[in-house]
């Protein structure tokens, strides 16, 4: 397959741009490299407050060790858990303190060397759904 890399860039500035999904990029530490203006919609936090900051900004802290478990395993080799077409949904925090539910797919990013160099995740606030399927469990019974 070839590529028109101008077309391609300009994709890619689409993508990192929008507003309706969050795009996190981090380093093989765990630390944020990317946050578009969709995780700021979502999350709260600009771009300059999170970049090199951890991703536990927006992990409630009950969750931090399974998060970080399941980082190391990811960043070691270099394969998620999660089949491709899993998303995974978590509650995550916002910059207000708030709880929100997200769902979000995972990539994992490699290097030149084509080693394992960090993770790419799409999000989506799924919080409303959220409330609402669990106002229907409490209604049905």
């Amino acid at each position: 397959m070839t590529t028109n890399e101008p077309r391609v860039s300009a994709i890619a500035s689409a993508l990192f741009g929008m507003e309706s999904d969050a795009i996190i990029a981090t380093d093989k530490a765990g630390a944020i490299t990317l946050w578009n203006p969709g995780a700021q919609r979502i999350f709260g936090f600009a771009a300059t407050e999170v970049l090199g900051q951890s991703l536990d900004v927006i992990i409630p802290e009950k969750l931090r060790d399974a998060h970080w478990n399941g980082y190391v395993k990811v960043m070691t080799t270099g394969q998620s858990r999660y089949e491709a077409d899993q998303m995974l949904k978590v509650p995550a925090l916002t910059a207000d303190g708030r709880r929100i539910s997200v769902e979000f797919t995972l990539a994992v990013v490699l290097d030149e060397k084509g080693e394992v160099d960090g993770t790419v995740a799409v999000l989506r606030d799924v919080t409303a759904a959220f409330e609402e399927m669990r106002e229907l469990r409490r209604a049905a019974r």
